[in-house]
């Protein structure tokens, strides 16, 4: 890391803003998803590529997801360079719901947002591409992204092929504890039943992510899972809630809540508690008994985007090995791309066994993410959460 700075989570400078996906507040959740008769069909509005002409790029991506914009030699540089696309890249995604909110009317209605490429994790990028606001990629354009996609992040449900979608970075969510205030708890059953973490312990306020492992505690498969099995899911968050276990549902503030002794273990992302760790090396990461979720944000190509070509040879740029351990060792996530880490020795060689940044098959082998929802369920299952979380 550069001057031997502690890096900054984009996830940390959204709750340190006061934005988060539940920040928005519950009140929030019902709108949102109240998109009617918004579904379009990418085919048919789509606009008149003028990449050969124009040689432009509009990226919209969260903040501090990238290494240094105007800097020579950076990764955005050297495209500019390599290509002669100049590139408008803009951190304005703060928040899923919010960039959803603020471009829902325009791709609803078959207009357009001003952005060849815009960001978003895998929920939402789930949703947009069923309400068909998304471009294909052509296969042709993107060899490496399907070359060299790390097996993990292949053959999501909501879009298997990599039609549509290309992952930009990925992260884990599990379980982190102070080893200077409890032992290790090794299971999110042990998180929810132990009695010398009663009160002790705080669990995501973001759905998807805690609701995964509650449905994994009552036999369910977080990527396919019945109505039945979310009910007893909600059911066991509740009793824990109810029963004192849970202290709060919280974003990043979790890790200084641990750091403080405020808490002694919680649900906790992996880039969360990497960052951690350069200060303090007591915060450590399970690998829960139930096993990892795994999340991604993705590039994904809005209808009537103008440069679709030049998005597709940014996708193809960062899907060299060498150019995505550059990025990884800014941003330190997990790098999507096969060959990075043997790229990484050029670069960091300090990052090249690291789990939270190249996860091995073993680390890997237990992961899961979490199933696409119709409307109809987003809005049910949004709304079943912040009844309990009081979200």
């Amino acid at each position: 890391m550069e001057n031997g700075m502690r890096p900054t989570s984009r996830r940390t400078l959204l709750k340190a803003a006061g934005v988060g996906v539940f920040g928005l507040g519950s009140a929030a959740v019902l709108p949102l998803f109240g998109t009617g008769g918004a579904i379009q069909d990418p085919a048919k509005c789509r606009a008149t590529d003028i990449s050969s002409s124009d040689r432009t790029l509009v990226v919209s991506n969260w903040p501090d997801y990238i290494d240094h914009i105007n800097k020579p030699g950076s990764t955005v540089s050297t495209f500019e360079e390599r290509t002669g696309i100049s590139v408008d890249y803009t951190d304005d995604v703060n928040d899923n719901a919010e960039f959803f909110a603020k471009v829902r009317n325009q791709l609803g209605s078959c207009e357009p947002i001003g952005r060849d490429m815009m960001v978003l994790t895998d929920w939402m990028a789930a949703r947009m591409i069923n309400l068909g606001w998304v471009q294909p990629l052509d296969a042709s354009k993107v060899p490496n992204l399907h070359k060299n996609l790390i097996p993990s992040l292949q053959k999501r449900a909501w879009d298997p092929d990599e039609t549509y979608h290309a992952p930009w970075q990925s992260g884990l969510t599990g379980i982190a504890y102070n080893k200077k205030l409890t032992g290790e708890v090794k299971s999110f059953e042990e998180l929810l039943t132990r009695s010398d973490l009663k009160g002790k312990i705080t669990l995501l306020s973001e759905m998807r992510d805690t609701m995964a492992f509650m449905i994994r505690l009552v036999g369910g498969d977080p990527e396919k899972f019945t109505d039945t099995q979310w009910h007893n899911a909600i059911d066991k968050l509740r009793g824990a809630v109810s029963d004192g276990q849970v202290r709060a549902f919280t974003g990043n503030e979790y890790i200084q809540d641990l750091e403080a002794g405020n808490i002694v273990a919680c649900e906790a992302w992996s880039g969360d508690v990497m960052l951690a760790q350069y200060d303090n090396k007591d915060i450590q990461f399970v690998v829960p008994e139930e096993g990892l979720a795994i999340w991604a944000d993705n590039m994904l190509v809005p209808n009537l985007a103008e440069h679709e070509s030049n998005a597709e040879e940014w996708i193809n740029y960062y899907y060299e090995p060498e150019v995505a351990a550059k990025l990884a060792a800014y941003v330190n996530y997990i790098c999507p791309v096969e060959g990075a880490r043997e790229a990484m020795e050029k670069i960091d060689p300090s990052l090249v066994d690291e789990p939270l940044i190249f996860p091995d098959k073993s680390f890997l082998a237990n992961t899961f993410a979490f199933m696409a929802l119709s409307e109809d369920q987003n809005r049910t299952y949004e709304g079943d959460f912040a009844d309990v979380t009081g979200g």
